[in-house]
């Protein structure tokens, strides 16, 4: 019986894909998450086959879930979900360890072929996806300016943006307060921005939060 475990912080997508993945025999969902650092204790837990997640999730996101059981050592394979179509994204969630990637609004075609290629040991990107984000890339590569934030720094970023302390995310991203500060002023140094408010608008740009 493969084990697939659902995180989304909205209960209708939750209810959405945990009906796609329960018509299919054994499959089960081993649980569900509404935040990123619950999605990670859960899989702990219920050391899931499959994690599904979305990339916008509250505390931690869907790429720093993946960072974190890759960091831990788990088997488990992270498929992210995304609304957004950015190459930024793509970029990070290789670097992040995810295998497999979709849209949201193509999780009704291509989910169950997503999840069966990964436990099968192959990764899934849609072709389109992947066309599209290689045309976006190709378009932007000249001229773009500045350097890319690793999945720590937009995990921090995205903290900052949902209004917590440094010593709160070092909590939650279990790092020290002075690593917070240091990820915090390169994040702010990549972008050429000088204060919260900016990195705030920054992440609701790049869709890290829902204003």
């Amino acid at each position: 019986m493969k084990r697939i475990l659902i995180a989304d912080d909205h209960e209708v997508v939750r209810s959405g894909l945990r009906a796609i993945v329960e018509m299919q025999p054994n499959w089960i969902v081993a649980g569900e998450a509404s935040n990123g650092e619950q999605a990670i204790a859960l899989a702990l837990e219920a050391r899931p086959d499959i994690v599904i997640v979305d990339y916008s999730m509250p505390l931690i996101n869907g790429l720093e879930v993946s960072r974190r059981l890759r960091a831990l050592r788990q088997r488990t394979e992270v498929l992210i979900l995304t609304m957004h179509e950015d190459e930024e994204l793509l970029t990070e969630a290789v670097l992040a360890g995810v295998r497999g990637f979709l849209f949201k609004s193509d999780a009704r075609k291509h989910l169950i072929f997503a999840i069966e290629a990964l436990l099968d040991g192959r990764p899934y990107f849609t072709s389109a996806l992947v066309e599209k984000l290689l045309h976006d890339y190709q378009l932007n590569k000249q001229g773009k300016s500045g350097m890319l934030l690793t999945s720590r720094e937009q995990s921090i970023v995205q903290l900052i943006a949902e209004g917590h302390t440094n010593r709160s995310i070092s909590a939650v991203l279990k790092l020290s307060v002075k690593t917070v500060e240091t990820h915090r002023a390169t994040a702010m140094r990549k972008l050429g921005m000088s204060s919260t408010a900016e990195l705030v608008r920054y992440a609701i740009r790049k869709k890290l939060v829902v204003p």
